[in-house]
């Protein structure tokens, strides 16, 4: 494949109980073979609990809004033009403090497997499960 135009129209999108993930590359859709990106709508007041990709690195660039970013057990609020760099099999976590929708690209690299993008929830688990207070 030599490259391909996504369109608003004809981009493919996820909704979940936090957002939307709404996928700009990744190889069912554009073939890509190191990049997955990802235009990620956070619901205010929810978010994309802690995780970790274990192959991936990622960069995570705040478009619109305030989100809370986790890298680890450390916490900054991150605005419009910030960005965060999360190494492979660090866990992490984002979420909308706000009352007004954020919006974030995720870029991920390498791609793995069909959907491009591999998940490991942790959230539930010792120390993750007691970070937050609210």
């Amino acid at each position: 494949m030599s490259g391909k135009f996504i369109t608003l129209t004809n981009k493919e999108s996820d909704v979940l109980d936090w957002g939307t993930m709404g996928w700009l590359s990744r190889p069912a859709t554009t073939g890509a073979k190191d990049l997955v990106v990802i235009e990620v709508k956070l619901d205010p007041t929810f978010g994309h609990n802690f995780h970790k990709h274990p192959d991936q690195e990622e960069v995570i660039y705040v478009v619109e809004g305030e989100i809370e970013q986790w890298l680890g057990t450390e916490m900054r609020i991150l605005s419009a033009g910030d960005s965060a760099f999360i190494p492979a099999d660090a866990v992490h976590a984002s979420f909308n403090v706000s009352d007004q929708p954020a919006k974030v690209i995720a870029i991920l690299g390498p791609s793995i497997g069909e959907e491009g993008y591999q998940l490991v929830e942790v959230h539930e688990q010792a120390p993750w499960n007691s970070l937050r207070k609210n």
